[in-house]
């Protein structure tokens, strides 16, 4: 066999294996990814919630503040009927007695309600809260196994792109450049193999005279559908 083929060969297996660690990576980063997204949506409810019960305990205090006003307004109302002398003066004590009274069984109603909103929500941030910590648990967790996975990952490509390197020197630049050509489109489909007499990468017969050059492998043979380099695998010239 040609032995820039040879080479092309050991140099398209080492691609693929160093394509083979994206996967891999991009799952990793994934997996992580979701756990930080779930753990972002258990924060983010717990600050919604956190925000509710600040919120309404600022209505309660400000119910609270008018229930004061209230209560010193039904003194004064008191004060002044001891000296009204008209039954005019008596309604209109009366009436605003009337309207300072339903202001304070409103304002009392809403703080009941709103403490009782609040009751719920302290609960439901401590469920947050514990749920949180589980999740960061979980989140630091994936992040320590994505660091290990990167760091492996790395050391074996590390440990490809110097065996690719050594197996670069020994192609022409002329070849390898052809190469790198067609990788641009085929990825690791560049070379591929002829089985049954039909190319690998687009799965359409070859013709009997191109098939006889690839066996031949004096040169560099492309498929005549598709332009991907060919080659015929040793197993396949024992079964011919």
């Amino acid at each position: 066999m040609n032995n820039d083929l040879v080479e092309l060969i050991k140099l398209s297996d080492i691609d693929k294996s160093i394509d083979s660690f994206l996967p891999k990576i991009e799952a990793a980063n994934k997996k992580l990814e979701n756990a930080q997204s779930k753990l972002d949506r258990v924060a983010e409810r717990m600050e919604d919630a956190k925000a509710l019960i600040e919120q309404n305990s600022t209505k309660v205090a400000e119910f609270e503040n008018q229930l004061e006003m209230l209560n010193d307004q039904l003194k004064d109302i008191t004060k002044k009927s001891k000296s009204v002398t008209t039954e005019k003066e008596v309604k209109a004590l009366t009436l605003e007695e009337d309207i300072a009274k339903e202001k304070m069984t409103f304002a009392n109603e809403e703080i009941e309600r709103l403490n009782e909103i609040n009751n719920v929500k302290s609960a439901e941030v401590e469920d947050l809260q514990a749920e949180f910590d589980k999740e960061k648990e979980l989140v630091e967790q994936i992040a320590t196994e994505v660091q290990e996975t990167n760091v492996t990952i790395d050391s074996k490509k590390a440990e490809l792109y110097g065996k690719r390197e050594d197996c670069v020197i020994n192609i022409k630049p002329n070849v390898l450049q052809f190469y790198e050509k067609i990788r641009m489109w085929a990825r690791n489909s560049a070379i591929v193999p002829i089985r049954k007499q039909a190319c690998h990468g687009c799965f359409l017969k070859i013709n009997d005279k191109t098939y006889a050059e690839v066996i031949k492998s004096q040169e560099i043979i492309t498929c005549p559908h598709c332009g991907r380099i060919l080659y015929i695998e040793p197993q396949m010239d024992d079964e011919e």
